[in-house]
This record gives structure tokens, sequence and C-alpha cells, in this order.
């Protein structure tokens, strides 16, 4: 045994972002991730490049960055569902599966009969996952859902981007499609919460996830601040709203980030940048009067961070025990000797390149290794294996399928 779920079975008919990043961390954990493609073009994702992965010579392979990233570990098999026989190997697949999981708009699947009513009488123990932009009831259900107007509706970008009166103020897009990927880690939460009931029971379930629904979720405590004082919060930009000095501050060369949590790593943050009669000072001596008193804080604290550069005022904190950062871009960030000793940055054997790069799963297990056995699938290079391994049908058979464009 590796993984932790070695020996789950996952048919995903999902594409784009937010169901692959869910059954990617389903396949890291060791999973058989059965990935359901159109034949001929695949997963939208396959064409969003560039960047493209380079081949041994140094020539695009026209695998697409965007989806290498969420597709590690993955089965790629190419199927028409919209032909009788091509749904009926869907159906057949999930007779030995575990979940399932899509992201067809609200009643696309049940046109071809293969909604969860379908395939719960192939296999009633099925956990079958839908995810979809606004969910499947409400006025919006049938609408399409796109990460980036889910960070608008939700008010995520109302709270994103500089601070308000500043120049060039107003919303700001997050730079990576934090609802896309929030739905799918809280989708694996839900697969996973469904298959310790069915251990309990023997019973499958459906779930229902919205993009739109998590993202509120994910308001936090912006959103809590909201229903609990009745005040609209606004941008601040690049400084937290409820703590300080939680923000950037100025060096010889570059900014740093302080990012004080409590009174006693603000004195010792005045002690390093020689400034610990701040400390003492009424006006700074809570963090309520921290934030009352912000900007005056962060002039003088700037005053002293600007005579000398980062690197030394970085050293100072941690040896102080005052968390601070560099800002890193992201090739700082792989560089980091902490990401690098924590395996973050990983490798996998690919067949056109040799080797494909990639993110480490940020789970670590003392008794169920991760093992990152497979790159992300070429379209359809699985396809004579599932169906003979998993479906028993024979060269004959399968070529038939391909003659008659079934798969």
């Amino acid at each position: 045994m590796s993984g932790p779920l070695t020996g789950i079975r996952v048919v995903d008919m999902s594409r784009v972002l937010a169901g692959p990043s869910l059954t990617q961390i389903f396949a890291d954990l060791g999973a058989e991730i059965i990935k359901i493609e159109r034949p001929g073009s695949g997963d939208d994702t396959r064409n969003w490049g560039p960047p493209w992965l380079q081949d041994k010579d140094g020539s695009d392979t026209r695998e697409a960055g965007y989806y290498l990233s969420t597709n590690r570990g993955k089965h790629s098999l190419t199927v028409d569902v919209g032909q009788p026989e091509g749904a009926q190997i869907i159906k057949d697949l999930v007779k030995g599966a575990d979940f399932f999981v899509e992201n067809f708009k609200v009643g696309g699947l049940a046109k071809l009969g293969l909604d969860y009513a379908a395939l719960k009488q192939v296999n009633p123990q099925i956990i079958y996952l839908s995810i979809t932009g606004f969910g499947q009831t409400g006025p919006d259900a049938p609408l399409p859902g796109y990460d980036y107007l889910i960070q608008a509706r939700s008010g995520l970008m109302s709270v994103t981007g500089p601070e308000d009166g500043a120049p060039g103020a107003g919303p700001v897009r997050a730079g990576v499609a934090t609802c896309d990927l929030q739905t799918g880690l809280m989708g694996a939460i839900g697969l996973l919460a469904a298959l310790h009931h069915r251990h309990l029971t023997g019973e499958g379930q459906y779930i229902d996830i919205a993009l739109l629904d998590t993202q509120i979720a994910g308001l936090a405590n912006q959103g809590f601040n909201y229903l609990m004082s009745g005040k609209v919060p606004v941008r601040t930009g690049s400084w937290h709203p409820a703590l300080a000095p939680y923000q950037p501050f100025d060096t010889a060369d570059d900014q740093i980030i302080i990012a004080v949590g409590n009174d006693n790593q603000f004195a010792a943050m005045c002690r390093v940048i020689g400034a610990a009669h701040l400390a003492d000072d009424q006006r700074f001596s809570t963090n309520p009067m921290r934030n009352k008193n912000r900007a005056i804080m962060v002039e003088l604290i700037n005053a002293q961070t600007k005579t000398m550069p980062a690197a030394h005022w970085l050293t100072g904190f941690t040896d102080n025990n005052v968390p601070a950062s560099p800002i890193n871009n992201i090739q700082q960030a792989f560089e980091d000797p902490q990401i690098q000793a924590r395996g973050m940055q990983i490798e996998v054997e690919h067949p056109l390149a040799g080797t494909m790069p990639g993110m480490g799963t940020p789970l670590k297990f003392s008794k169920t290794e991760i093992e990152y056995k497979k790159s992300a699938p070429l379209l359809g290079e699985d396809t004579e294996n599932v169906l003979s391994r998993i479906l028993g049908k024979s060269e004959a058979e399968i070529a038939r399928l391909r003659d008659q464009g079934i798969v």
C-alpha cells in the first residue's frame, strides 16, 4: 500500500479547474482516477496555453501548463457520452467505482442518463458529486459559473485591491482561481465525509456543491464581521483591517512583510528596530490602539526600517520570534530553502518530455507515503488499458468502438 486512498476508484467527468483539482488531490493520495474526455479535444484546458510543456528536444508538446497542473496521476479515457454505447461505458465503470465527479450544467447529464438518479440504479453505493457555479437550486442554477464571476459576485473583489481612496483603487481579481480551488478542497472533504457515512450505513449519496456557496463561506472573518456589525468591509490594500502592524514596510532595498499577532511580538519588533519606547507608548500598547493609530505607527516604523536592507531586518526579526517575510515572486518562492526542504517541487515522468514538473501535496503522512507515479495523461492514452483491464473488453471490441467514434 502506498497512498492513503489506495483502492478508491473515481470516475471523473469534470474539466477545467475545480473538479480536476479535487480529483488530482485524490490521485496524489493513491486513488485511481478515470478521467473521461471528449474524443479529439478532451479537457478544455489542454488548449489553454502558452506555456506548453517542452519535449526532450526543446519543442512545444502542445500540452498546456494549465492542464498539466491539475491532472497528474489520472488515466485518460476518451468516450463520446452522447452516443448510447458511450454512456453505457460510463455506467459500466460506475459499477465498480466509489466516487463520480462532474461539473456539467444543471440537468446536462440527466439528458444522457448519467445523473445521480440513473447511476445509483447501477451502483447504489456510488457517491456522486456535482460542481456548478450556483448549485442545483435557486433562480440562477442554470447559469454557467466561472471563477472570475464568482470572485466578483461573492464580494471577494470588494475587499481585494489597493486601499479605497488610494491611486488605482478598485476591485482586483485574486492572482489564482481561488473560488475554483476552494471548491475543489470542499468537494474533497464532502466526498470523504460521505465515504465515512457509507462505511457506517452502506449508503451512497448525492453532493451538490457550488462555487458561489463556497466563496460565500470562504469570506470567513470579513463575511462574519459584516453579519455581526452591519458594516460593509472595504478594501484596505496590503494592510490588515483587524491587526497592526500587519503589512509591508520599506527597507533600504526591498519591502518586507511584518505580521505582528500580539503585544509581545510588537514589543520584540520595537526592540529589533531600535525603537523599544514605542511598545510603551499608550497609542500602540494594544492591538486595538495600534489599529486606531495605525497611520502614525506605520510612519514611525518605516522611519526605522528604511535605514537598513531587508536581509538585516529579516535576520533580526527571525532571531527574535517576530513574524516577518520577504515578498517573493514565484521563482523566489520555489528557491526558498524551506519550500525545497518540504519537497513541494516535484518531477514526474512524462512520455513526451521525459519529466514533468509539479507542486507536491502539502499532506505528509507517517504511514502512507505519497508516491507520484504518473504524469498528467496524454489525451486518451489509457483508453485501451481501462476498457480491457476494468471492463474486460477484447481488442476486437475496442477496435470496433474506435471505428464507430465511440472511444
